[in-house]
């Protein structure tokens, strides 16, 4: 499975990747991140592309990893939830935008989802930047995280 888009390949990772993220992630809510994800994988194999990290890998630089993107689990009631990040050196290139934008309108074809949902840390504008580049409007609701923003149909 992978979703392209004009400069990026995005493409989820094997458990063995996700282990040894949860295992050397230097912040420690990653490493809790990608364990999670690494749980729901192993439990619901059928499922495993809504739990699985997305890696975004750069066309022109290919085994490069620009940052990636995840989601929370299945849809619920319609809707899933995104999350991402960007490697150190890597901002400012619009590369989460693309990523955030290609994989989102990937899970808005996949049968059961009608909406995407987000939510972002209130002081990370970089981060409400690409949701709203990428289509998502804020729902004027707060999550665990900060603000909630929605794309969808």
């Amino acid at each position: 499975m992978r979703v392209e888009s004009a400069r990026l390949r995005i493409y989820p990772v094997d458990d063995a990747e996700l282990r040894r993220l949860a295992e050397t992630a230097a912040d420690p809510e990653l490493r809790k991140a990608y364990g999670e994800m690494l749980r729901g994988c192993e439990a619901e194999p059928e499922d495993r592309l809504w739990y699985a990290a997305w890696y975004a890998e750069p066309k022109d630089a290919p085994g490069e990893v620009a940052g990636d993107l995840c989601f929370k689990g299945p849809a619920v009631d319609g809707a899933v939830e995104i999350g991402y990040g960007l490697r150190e050196g890597f901002c400012g290139r619009g590369y989460m935008t693309e990523a955030v934008r290609a994989l989102t309108e990937w899970a808005l074809s996949q049968e059961g989802v009608r909406r995407v949902e987000a939510e972002t840390e209130p002081s990370n504008a970089a981060s409400q930047r690409v949701l709203a580049r990428s289509g998502f409007v804020p729902t004027g609701t707060f999550g665990g995280e900060g603000p909630r923003f929605v794309c969808g149909r």
